[in-house]
């Protein structure tokens, strides 16, 4: 390895492995907050909590690398180019390309382990994770009585309270229980009371639960299966205290090494995925075929003409309606047996879909796990071809800059995954094409950013877009050369005048004869006089008094600013005529014509936004030649530059050339 590439390999892996921890500490942190609820109050011992965070670990690594690539290539090779070390390589024909190619080996080998790492690590940790959670919940349920929603309390009881206080927690109000029936499925028992108390402690094996002012509901189940269908009796009885006990000594001896749940998506690997994937298309084709048949069989085809048995009538006198075959009464059996089937087939139906659909999304679910395995280890090349070159162009290092780029090209990368996947679980679009989609989205951009870094560009070039459009839009400004051979006559007036002043007014004429609206013969005279008195050009530059540099820096903003204002003007016109004309010819039956008007003003609009921003920065800077602070400007640009952009154009226009006079 060459001094270079370690150089540059040891200087990343720092700013890597320093982001990595960073991040993953925060999104730890986020998660411990996201579980609080379930290690809270539990009682649990500490190497308890530390294999819970360690479990939920590998899950952030999905998350986290892609982050810390991005944000760690911006950071290195901005820092690179902020202290021109880039340009030190190029200087010794050493290329952006070359410089990467150590570093391209690196994310290579380290996309490639990431795949490894989400094919077997994260389904390790995500079975232990979803075990040990599993585990955790029955570990003092007591303390997990949690207002406003119903807290499961062992397999019998489950409880609902509106508040709570004391220091405990220990009074409740607004209590309601149901009650399983251990002999039957179902919630038989239904009691509800206005306050209750927990009276036992923390470390008690037994909850003791007084209730308080409250009634007991309690649904019967006669033995009779006939009786059951004829009424449903229960008791139902009310009371001032109501003491309820339940035993917690086997739920509280849970065992954390349990593991008896291993079937979910995120706990299988490439293999095991292969095999679900393949296990729940035949299911699902087996759905369908199961649905057929018994579609098929419902209809009862196979032995239609057995059941039907029409009335025996000439052919010649039926009317069309086949009905007519039948008897009356028979033909009223038949319309109620058709509605009955109808009926009865819309229910399996509706029934068949909703399982179908949660069997479809399953079997997404698995399809977009299997494949984001694979996404990711290309995704980490992708981002380090992105974030590598475009800390290249902008050229800022550290935490500042960089930091908002990376979270803003990442976020787009992620939610763009999300959304894609969220569509793919109800077939909305392919599984497949949703699990890539973000990472095929962020290639175009990393080859443009390559490409524009390697060949030296800046990111965005516009000029390739406006400079043409200019030539047509605008007339080109160009300043007429200072012709130096024109001079004041010495036998006119005007030389005996201007002879007589002193070196410090001539020296002013020189450096600001364009404020004052004289000739160039009158600066080429007084030059002139000023070389005759020993006062040299060079000592006029070397002063700064052979031109006034303020003065025509901002004549060359005004210049700017008149060309990209005038341009923004006729953009303005063509997006406000094509968009108003474009929205009435496709709402009065030229739909067409309309659309392709509406899109060649949505077309001069977006054009209009980047000339007057260019438009807007040529003014600032020419304020600032000025020390006047134009920041508030923009305000007048939002509210008044694009609705009522003629009137801010006619204004600006006159004020800068009047304000251009006032620069000495």
């Amino acid at each position: 390895m060459k001094i270079l590439d370690r150089y540059i390999l040891v200087t990343y892996l720092k700013t890597f492995f320093s982001v990595f921890i960073i991040l993953m500490l925060i999104f730890i942190l986020q998660s411990v907050w996201l579980y609080i609820t379930e290690l809270a109050g539990k009682d649990l011992e500490i190497d308890i909590i530390f294999k819970f965070l360690l479990y939920v670990s590998p899950r952030m690594v999905v998350l986290v690398l892609p982050l810390t690539i991005l944000l760690s290539s911006i950071m290195v090779f901005g820092k690179f180019a902020e202290n021109y070390e880039f340009a030190a390589m190029k200087s010794t024909g050493i290329s952006l390309q070359r410089a990467m190619r150590g570093l391209s080996v690196f994310i290579i080998g380290l996309s490639i382990t990431t795949f490894f790492f989400a094919n077997n690590v994260i389904p390790t940790a995500e079975f232990n994770f979803y075990n040990l959670r599993k585990n955790i919940a029955k570990k003092k349920p007591a303390m997990a009585i949690a207002k406003g929603q119903f807290n499961q309390i062992g397999d019998l009881i489950n409880i609902k309270v509106e508040g709570k206080s004391g220091d405990r927690g220990q009074y409740l109000k607004g209590v309601t229980i149901h009650k399983k029936s251990k002999k039957s499925d179902g919630n038989r028992t239904v009691i509800v009371a206005k306050t209750g108390e927990l009276k036992s402690t923390e470390d008690s094996d037994i909850l003791k639960l007084v209730l308080f002012d409250g009634n007991y509901h309690d649904d019967l189940q006669p033995k009779d299966i006939n009786q059951r269908k004829k009424n449903r009796p229960h008791i139902k009885s009310t009371f001032e205290t109501y003491t309820l006990n339940i035993d917690l000594a086997q739920m509280n001896n849970v065992d954390f090494e349990q593991k008896d749940y291993s079937s979910k998506y995120t706990m299988l690997n490439v293999k095991e995925l292969d095999y679900s994937i393949d296990s729940l298309r035949l299911g699902k084709k087996d759905s369908y075929n199961e649905l057929a048949l018994t579609m098929y069989n419902r209809s009862t085809a196979p032995v239609l003409n057995s059941n039907i048995k029409p009335k025996e009538v000439d052919s010649v006198c039926i009317d069309g309606d086949f009905m007519d075959l039948f008897e009356i009464k028979k033909q009223a059996q038949l319309i109620d047996l058709a509605i009955n089937s109808i009926n009865s087939t819309t229910q399996i139906i509706t029934s068949k879909k909703r399982t179908l659909a949660i069997n479809e999304k399953n079997l997404n679910k698995h399809v977009i796990s299997y494949y984001e395995k694979f996404a990711l280890g290309f995704a980490c090349i992708i981002l380090f071809f992105i974030g590598a070159p475009l800390g290249a162009l902008i050229r800022k290092g550290g935490i500042g800059l960089p930091i908002i780029i990376a979270v803003v090209l990442f976020l787009t990368y992620h939610f763009i995954g999300i959304f894609a996947k969220n569509s793919a679980e109800d077939n909305s679009i392919n599984p497949i094409f949703a699990t890539w989609l973000s990472t095929l989205i962020m290639l175009p951009l990393s080859i443009y950013l390559t490409s524009r870094a390697t060949k030296d560009r800046s990111l965005i070039n516009l000029d390739g877009v406006l400079v043409p459009l200019k030539s047509i839009l605008t007339k080109k400004t160009i300043a007429s050369p200072l012709d130096k051979n024109v001079f004041i006559t010495e036998d006119s007036e005007e030389y005996h005048k201007i002879i007589e002043y002193s070196n410090d007014k001539l020296i002013d004429i020189v450096k600001n004869y364009r404020q004052y609206d004289i000739e160039e013969r009158y600066r080429n005279t007084s030059l002139k006089l000023l070389n005759e008195r020993g006062i040299t050009e060079e000592e006029l530059r070397f002063g700064g008094n052979l031109h006034n540099e303020n003065y025509e820096n901002a004549l060359r903003y005004k210049t700017a600013y008149d060309e990209n204002s005038s341009m923004s003007l006729k953009l303005y016109l063509f997006y406000v005529l094509f968009g108003i004309s474009g929205a009435v010819l496709r709402n009065n039956g030229f739909p067409t014509l309309g659309v392709i008007m509406l899109i060649i003003g949505i077309m001069s609009l977006l054009l209009f936004l980047i000339t007057l921003t260019k438009a807007f920065i040529n003014q600032s800077n020419f304020y600032k030649l000025l020390e006047k602070n134009t920041a508030s400007n923009i305000f007048i640009v939002l509210f008044i530059g694009i609705p009522l952009y003629f009137l801010y154009f006619n204004f600006y226009k006159k004020k800068m050339k009047e304000d251009l006079k006032q620069i000495r």
